[in-house]
């Protein structure tokens, strides 16, 4: 299972699809919209968040599980620094291990302060790079402090992100290398909204793989894409989420739209989203889709 995903992403196509666990002890009604949608049948495997903006959620790995044994399809679990010290991030690993969750997207996560539990507090033993090199360490047969474990974990196939733009793209590149050097297979891009942006980051990647360590260690870019169908949520991306930028010509379009009617808004946005997936499909077939649960739109996009 995992081995052909990593192929797909090394050698072929490779699409992935994100889901975020709800506010609930139930998971199963997410698995079932997607079944109904027949979903599973336009991706190559799936992501789950790890309590996104620091509220809570459904567990990430036991969502993954989930996801996994209905489908048959890999999944992508995400786990976060500000949850979890060393001790935490590794149990929870070896857990993982035996039921067969072996990708794991490592994220420093978003600051508990703006969490909505009062008064909670991030862990932050380290950033990402601490998980990227724990896993290392289980890839070995050991743990982080170089005891061995009693068996020798199956691979885990270790995933990062960063942003899709910067003022300096040096220091993207620079954000990259850290990555690879610490031992990420795949590095997931923020959403991209335009081609010379992907050209960018692709090339960003190739000097970050060149300069990083050279044949030993080397990753590929996972273009993120999330639509817009909505002009608030393009005025927002492009004003308050660093690493994002939504070109102007998308605003002004949707806002156009918005002014003839909710209809012609989501035609538009759509219409731009779908135009883009197509494109860097083509262009660099290596994309993560993002709709926040929106299942219908996505596969409005992959079909």
């Amino acid at each position: 299972m995992f081995d052909t995903l990593i192929d797909k992403l090394n050698n072929g196509t490779y699409i992935t699809l994100e889901t975020t666990p709800g506010h609930s002890p139930i998971f199963s009604p997410i698995i079932d919209k997607i079944e109904e949608l027949q979903l599973q049948n336009y991706v190559d495997g799936f992501s789950t968040t790890d309590n996104p903006l620091a509220k809570l959620k459904y567990n990430a790995l036991f969502a993954a599980k989930m996801l996994q044994e209905r489908f048959n399809k890999p999944v992508i679990a995400t786990m976060s620094m500000r949850d979890r010290n060393k001790i935490a991030l590794q149990s929870d690993l070896l857990g993982a291990n035996e039921v067969d969750i072996r990708a794991i997207l490592a994220l420093t996560g978003d600051p508990a302060t703006i969490s909505d539990q009062p008064h909670a507090k991030g862990v932050f033993e380290a950033d990402s790079s601490l998980l990227l090199d724990i896993i290392s360490a289980f890839n070995s047969g050991m743990n982080y402090a170089g005891k061995p474990l009693a068996y020798k974990p199956k691979e885990i196939h270790p995933f990062a992100v960063v942003n899709s733009y910067a003022k300096n793209p040096k220091t993207l590149q620079k954000k990259m290398q850290k990555k690879i050097k610490h031992g990420a297979r795949g590095i997931i891009t923020q959403p991209v909204y335009d081609l010379e942006n992907a050209k960018q980051l692709l090339e960003l990647k190739e000097a970050a793989n060149k300069e990083c360590c050279s044949d030993r260690k080397s990753a590929e870019l996972i273009l993120g894409i999330f639509p817009i169908t909505k002009l608030r949520t393009a005025q927002f991306l492009s004003a308050h989420v660093p690493g994002i930028n939504v070109p102007d010509r998308w605003i002004e379009a949707l806002r156009i739209a918005n002014e003839k009617g909710a209809e012609e808004e989501y035609k538009v946005g759509f219409e731009l989203s779908k135009n883009l997936f197509d494109e860097l499909k083509e262009y660099h077939p290596k994309i993560h889709l993002m709709t926040a649960n929106q299942f219908q739109l996505a596969k409005d996009i992959l079909k």
